[in-house]
């Protein structure tokens, strides 16, 4: 397996621009794997979806937000 492999709870950090500024997420890696299916799933770039989140999310951590969103779609939610 190469050092760049998806391993479902190895920790990584992406950065995007949300609302205009750069910011970096923190998540494992099958979060990431599933937010960007959701996003493909849906026809917007992931940071779209993950500003659609940020806005929504009200006082909650914004990966913690992302986690429950992926968790609820996994669900059917």
């Amino acid at each position: 397996m190469s050092a760049d492999a998806p391993v479902p709870t190895r920790m990584r950090k992406h950065s995007l621009v949300i609302a205009g500024h750069r910011t970096s997420i923190s998540l494992e890696d099958a979060f990431w794997i599933r937010l960007r299916g959701l996003a493909e799933a849906r026809g917007v770039p992931l940071a779209r979806l993950v500003a659609e989140l940020d806005a929504g999310r009200g006082e909650a951590n914004l990966s913690s937000a992302i986690r429950v969103f992926v968790l609820e779609a996994a669900a059917g939610q």
